[in-house]
């Protein structure tokens, strides 16, 4: 039987800090290993600290590792890929640019024709909700506006890999929920591979595939759940058993995982 090999592959993973008052390095993470596949939408959870947004960077090609490697379609990631694309926690909108020039940032940068700009331009905006906000300004936006423009823009880079560092933390429970549903749509119609660092358990039941628990100090592979919920997804799936068990099956996880930082 044939196995599609992984899109993205985590070999003995290490990676420590030099930190000015220590002579030793503080090591943030320790061997870890992961395989995601295809299409998968993965979740990193973990309490703060263990390192969830540095392995994520470095399964960008944002951060070089310690030790070990990351392996993007069997090639090793050894530096900022357009392939791997990277929503981070702020706001990272370029202020002087509309709403479309944020778009068409990336694939004018890369040389891509005006006309392919412009088609670009019309299809992802009007996937995130914002055809008629093209000639806005980020200051003229709201906060989750602000992230659909995010969104739009590492989609239109045709990325393979979505990898993204807890993009709605800092949005009202109503607004994340909604955006919550617009990565789901997207994800959908692209099929891409998603990693999605989160510290709510809701968030994480309600997206993945697959739930990776993070124990930290150092950060370390606890357990990894998969969430059998049937797709695709809706508000009510909030309220179902099934999320409900899945929730409970996490929490207890997240609290073996606290039991092994010695919390």
């Amino acid at each position: 039987m044939n196995v599609e090999a992984p899109k993205l592959a985590i070999r003995g993973l290490t990676h420590r800090f030099q930190i000015e008052a220590q002579t030793e390095p503080l090591t943030v993470l320790n061997d870890i290993n992961l395989a995601i596949e295809p299409g998968q939408f993965v979740s990193l959870i973990g309490e703060s600290g263990c390192g969830k947004s540095t392995l994520l960077r470095i399964m960008s090609g944002l951060l070089p590792p310690s030790e070990g490697e990351t392996l993007h379609d069997g090639k090793r990631v050894a530096g900022i890929d357009p392939k791997l694309g990277f929503v981070f926690q702020q706001d990272a909108v370029f202020p002087w640019l509309t709403v479309e020039g944020n778009i068409e940032y990336g694939p004018k940068a890369r040389g891509v024709a005006k006309a392919e700009r412009a088609r670009l331009v019309e299809h992802w905006s009007a996937q995130v909700g914002l055809t008629k906000f093209r000639k806005a300004y980020p200051k003229h936006l709201s906060g989750g506006m602000r992230k659909r423009v995010d969104l739009a823009r590492v989609f239109a880079n045709s990325p393979d890999v979505l990898l993204m560092d807890e993009p709605f933390g800092a949005l009202d429970v109503q607004t994340k929920h909604v955006m919550q549903q617009v990565v789901l749509d997207l994800w959908r119609e692209t099929r891409n591979t998603v990693v999605f660092v989160t510290h709510d358990l809701d968030e994480a039941v309600f997206l993945s595939d697959v739930v990776v628990v993070l124990a930290a100090r150092p950060g370390r592979v606890a357990s990894i759940i998969r969430v059998g919920i049937d797709r695709p997804r809706n508000e009510a799936t909030r309220v179902s058993d099934d999320f409900v068990a899945a929730k409970r099956e996490l929490w207890n996880a997240m609290q073996a995982a606290r039991a092994m930082s010695g919390n």
